[in-house]
């Protein structure tokens, strides 16, 4: 009679504690062979963005890491956190100890507007006050200027109806949620009293979900304007509302021109103003910000492939807060190449690659 071999587990590292990481870990677990998991983490708690991304009143949200709190359980997953790649431990290292290494560190830094005045005191990422008001370690000492009365969000996704409802949002509401105290301290001091959403394309191209647009017409004392000619869509647009796959937008349009009709603001102590077809050109003022300018857009373009193109029509707004949300890009790891200008890490299947193409071994 043979004997069986016995197997040794494979041993994998995964750099990151965030959703996709521990799907992979799940993934892994599951495999028909043994499969020890060893999760690092930079900071000293897991769950990355469930954790410091989603916004403190949607608490529902959260309930996934329940989820990740079952990966956990399993015998043969082990986290380390307060270790940071490339500073306490090195690729050559995790790749002397371990079979595979799976990158899962996310994309943690926002894309920049590339844009004169950019840098002025005032101007802000999403990420930093995101990570302010949910308590990050990171953003914890971050300062927004709330005593302006005027703020701009740059940005159509849900990041950024986010960002718009923290503003505005009475703050005895905050109160009943999760948001850190130093932030809800903050924004009990609030002067802020107008923000304007601004999306680089028209309304059927915008981003976020029809939830979030919707419960931005449901903050207590604030009104939703939109302008109705901003609403006018161009016949690649509508073949774009026309196509099944597309319901969500069509659900936002509909949302949009419900607000665009709203005739009575006055007792509204806050307003949200979206805007469309409007690119940032240079933020102005002398050390801090004073106001963003913008190009007037036309869409052009075949359907879901139009592309915003300036006009010489300018547009100004005198704002003293700004907020960019127009998607994130990836850090380089030491070791690890990187594809500077697309902010990704190249891969072929999830497989990294060489500056040759040839597959990391």
């Amino acid at each position: 009679m043979t004997q069986a071999i016995p197997q040794h587990p494979l041993q994998v590292a995964v750099i990151g504690s965030g959703p996709s990481g521990f799907y992979a870990a799940e993934a892994l677990l599951r495999a028909d062979r043994a499969v020890q998991v060893t999760m690092l983490e930079r900071l000293p708690v897991p769950f990355g963005l469930v954790r410091s991304g989603v916004a403190p009143d949607h608490p529902k949200l959260k309930e996934v890491i329940r989820v990740y709190q079952r990966i956990a359980q399993h015998p043969d997953f082990h986290f380390c956190g307060n270790v940071q790649f490339g500073q306490d431990i090195q690729l050559a290292e995790l790749r002397q100890y371990y079979h595979a290494v799976i990158l899962a560190c996310g994309a943690e830094t926002d894309r920049s507007l590339d844009i004169p005045g950019e840098a002025l005191t005032g101007s802000h990422t999403a990420t930093e006050f995101v990570g302010w008001y949910n308590g990050h370690p990171d953003y914890r000492d971050c300062q927004f200027d709330l005593s302006q009365e005027v703020a701009v969000v740059i940005g159509q996704g849900n990041v950024a109806a986010d960002v718009c409802r923290i503003l505005l949002k009475p703050v005895d509401a905050l109160r009943r949620t999760d948001i850190a105290g130093h932030a809800l301290d903050a924004l009990a001091a609030s002067r802020i009293r107008e923000v304007h959403l601004i999306g680089r394309r028209g309304p059927a191209q915008a981003k976020f979900s029809a939830k979030e647009l919707r419960e931005l017409g449901e903050i207590e004392q604030c009104a939703v304007q939109v302008n109705a000619d901003e609403l006018q869509l161009n016949p690649a647009s509508q073949l774009e509302l026309a196509a099944k796959t597309n319901d969500n937008s069509v659900k936002n349009l509909n949302l949009l021109q419900t607000f665009s009709e709203q005739t009575s603001v006055t007792g509204q102590q806050r307003r949200l103003f979206i805007h469309f077809l409007l690119t940032p050109l240079r933020l102005e003022g002398d050390s801090r910000l004073q106001r963003a300018v913008f190009a007037r857009n036309r869409l052009q373009g075949d359907p879901f492939a139009q592309t915003a193109v300036a006009t010489d029509t300018c547009f100004s707004l005198d704002c003293g807060l700004l907020f960019r949300s127009i998607g994130y890009r990836a850090r380089p790891l030491p070791d690890i190449p990187f594809a500077h200008r697309r902010g990704v890490i190249p891969n072929q299947a999830g497989r990294v690659l060489e500056s040759d193409k040839k597959i990391v071994p």
